[in-house]
């Protein structure tokens, strides 16, 4: 094949791996970073990799974590998942020899925790290693795989125990900063970026005291930054455990009953429905966050009004037409769950009575769970002293303007960020479609590199300040503007309500 070279090796700690090259950039797939996380280490923190004699082939991805993946998605995977999944890839410069310094870029997918993987074509890294970044996506566990807690695996682990998909993550970026230097990256000189779970994650590991230190920068796309909803306790993680167990037919809570959860079939753990099960009575599925005090100290919005969180530049924003959540089914529900704020909303959002209520519906929640919380983050991190840079994304490649007419979905600007864009729209790919990702892709290309996205030739984006409430707004021109938030009245009044609510 045209570009082919000789299969580029590295050395890690647990051995050696050889990869693929072609025009210019190695990749390496499939290099395990913790052991499996089967048997007996199902619902236990990550355990090391065992160590491999010779040159292990890393040319696959590995299969990504166990869960039903979404026919919809975004990013479909591209492997058959499994409950060993914990492995990471690596794309890095040909040129670039072990100590070369370079900078690096850590991926963490989105999925609501409970589907998503390292494996879709949108997530592929060949256009950072071509700018001289070193990326990095892994595989965390998702759904109950990665969140849950029992009496019998707190017994077990010494201390409350529920968040593995948060820990998983951690070993990864330990893993970053103990090989990346042998891939020609620098451990002193990395940032890590997520998009909606994988933004929220972001945001967590800004304020979880196992991840300091281990990135320099941080990008969070439409992951929000409140916690709008409730964390469970540990008390109330580990009862839905028991529930869960229960189902299955096992009511011990000791070590017997802990042996029989591990010897479930993994089909059985992963479920066919986990919003079903989240909201059953019993719940067998926790959500998400557990409140275990541990891994999780506290709720990542406290934490930041704490002050306690890394102090590094931050990229946040979301696209325009993102959504939130609601449970109610008409506007006047809608107006009524945000109590006294209500009628403030309405005349913001609606004011003649318009506006569809699936149209309201989305605009409402998406300032409410994304835009009011990333100004939120953004203003903590400029207070700390560190910069802070909020965006808007609003391009929609010219083949989905029809299907698309309210601007950006959730999820959409991740083609662009990562300038993959041909990789999601194939032959329907256009030259505008083109640009837009260049542009997009540069300013990540430059936080990465220097903390800071404006660079020569790019509309300049100012940083984020109480004064300024400067906006990034990348449009369907493909082209990219900065404003003053134009929605800062909706804000204020949806930051309003997320302090009563915290405030209960």
């Amino acid at each position: 094949m045209t570009g082919l070279a000789k299969s580029p090796e590295a050395m890690t700690a647990e051995g050696a791996v050889a990869g693929t090259s072609v025009h210019g950039i190695d990749v390496f797939r499939g290099i395990p970073f913790a052991a499996a996380p089967t048997g007996p280490n199902r619902w236990r923190s990550p355990q090391p990799a065992a160590p491999w004699k010779g040159v292990r082939v890393a040319q696959d991805f590995a299969p990504d974590c166990m869960q039903t993946p979404s026919p919809t998605s975004e990013a479909p995977l591209r492997t058959t998942p499994s409950e060993d999944c914990l492995y990471l890839n690596v794309w890095k410069p040909a040129a670039a020899k072990k100590g070369a310094k370079q900078p690096v870029l850590v991926w963490i997918y989105g999925g609501a925790f409970i589907r998503g993987g390292s494996s879709p074509a949108s997530y592929d890294g060949t256009a950072f290693a071509r700018a001289g970044i070193v990326f990095v996506s892994f595989n965390y566990r998702v759904g109950r795989f990665g969140f849950f807690s029992h009496p019998a695996l707190s017994a077990e682990a010494g201390k409350p125990v529920g968040n593995f998909a948060m820990e998983d993550q951690v070993a990864a970026l330990k893993w970053v900063r103990a090989n990346i230097p042998s891939f020609g990256g620098d451990p002193a000189k990395v940032t890590i970026m997520g998009e909606s779970a994988g933004g929220t994650a972001v945001i967590n590991l800004l304020t979880m005291p196992s991840a300091q230190g281990l990135f320099r920068g941080a990008i969070a796309m439409s992951g929000g930054g409140r916690s709008l909803l409730p964390t469970a306790t540990q008390k109330r993680g580990e009862q839905v455990g028991i529930d869960f167990a229960m189902k299955h037919g096992i009511s011990d809570t000791g070590v017997a009953g802990l042996a029989a959860l591990r010897a479930l079939p993994a089909e059985a753990v992963r479920g066919s429905d986990l919003f079903a099960d989240r909201f059953a009575h019993p719940s067998t599925y926790v959500g998400g966050y557990v409140a275990e005090g541990s891994v999780l100290v506290g709720q990542s919005d406290t934490l930041m009004e704490a002050g306690k969180f890394a102090k590094v530049p931050v990229m946040i924003g979301m696209t325009s037409a993102d959504g939130g959540l609601t449970f109610a089914r008409d506007k006047e529900a809608l107006y009524a769950s945000f109590g006294e704020h209500g009628p403030a909303l309405r005349r913001l959002y609606d004011p003649q009575g318009l506006v569809p209520f699936d149209d309201l519906s989305r605009r409402l929640t998406g300032d409410q769970y994304m835009a009011e919380p990333a100004r939120f983050v953004a203003r903590h991190v400029a207070a700390s002293g560190q910069k802070a840079w909020v965006y808007r994304f609003g391009y929609v490649a010219e083949s989905k303007r029809a299907e698309w007419p309210a601007g950006a979905p959730h999820a959409t600007d991740i083609p662009y960020f990562f300038n993959t864009v041909e990789e999601r729209y194939g032959s329907l790919t256009t030259a505008l479609d083109r640009k837009a990702a260049t542009l997009a892709h540069r300013y990540v290309v430059n936080f990465v590199k220097s903390g800071d996205p404006n660079g020569r030739s790019l509309p300049a984006w100012p940083t984020y300040n109480r004064l300024s409430e400067a906006v990034l707004q990348h449009n369907m021109d493909a082209e990219a503007t900065s404003t003053f938030d134009p929605f800062r009245e909706r804000l204020d009044i949806l930051e309003q309500v997320a302090n009563s609510w915290a405030n209960k």
